[in-house]
């Protein structure tokens, strides 16, 4: 299975907060994870400063405490990426993620997570049913129970429907 994942797994490139101007890369490959940095100073002692990097296969990376002190890895992962893992969770889980932080509790709230979270319970979602959602919000659709969501559906199609017939 190793062998259909790309070379490079995971790569962030940034700057250090301010005051700081130095630069980072993080890059996870199958076989390794790379630290590399960059200072950037207009101070004298610094000028002579070379790149550094740290390389590390996965197993020592795991151990190595002052490398992985270095990131937080989660924040660094990007809200699609972790919306995506999200999706995976049980519900109490979501509920308690959600909680951790308001990065997390927002993610735990969108309407895409919980898009993704409704297209993976339901085999077909009728166009009505998305249209539905869209106006109403995918979380209030999945926690919505059948009886409830036929009756929105018909109400929806009376209101549409009498909107179209006074239409010119």
């Amino acid at each position: 299975m190793a062998s259909w994942l790309p070379e490079t797994l995971f790569e962030t490139v940034g700057q250090g907060p301010a005051p700081s101007k130095d630069y980072y890369q993080l890059l996870v490959t199958r076989s390794q994870v790379i630290f590399r940095w960059w200072k950037i100073s207009l101070r004298s002692e610094y000028r002579s400063t070379k790149p550094g990097e740290a390389k590390e296969i996965h197993e020592d990376f795991l151990e190595n405490l002052h490398l992985q002190s270095k990131f937080d890895f989660l924040e660094r992962l990007s809200d699609n990426l972790l919306l995506n893992i999200i999706s995976y969770l049980d519900l109490e889980d979501i509920a308690r993620l959600s909680q951790t932080s308001h990065r997390f509790a927002k993610l735990c709230m969108s309407d895409k997570l919980w898009e993704q979270i409704v297209q993976s319970t339901y085999d077909t979602i009728t166009p009505d049913v998305r249209a539905l959602a869209e106006d109403t919000g995918w979380r209030q659709l999945f926690f919505t129970n059948k009886l409830q969501l036929q009756r929105q559906l018909r109400k929806r199609k009376q209101k549409y429907g009498n909107l179209r017939e006074k239409q010119p």
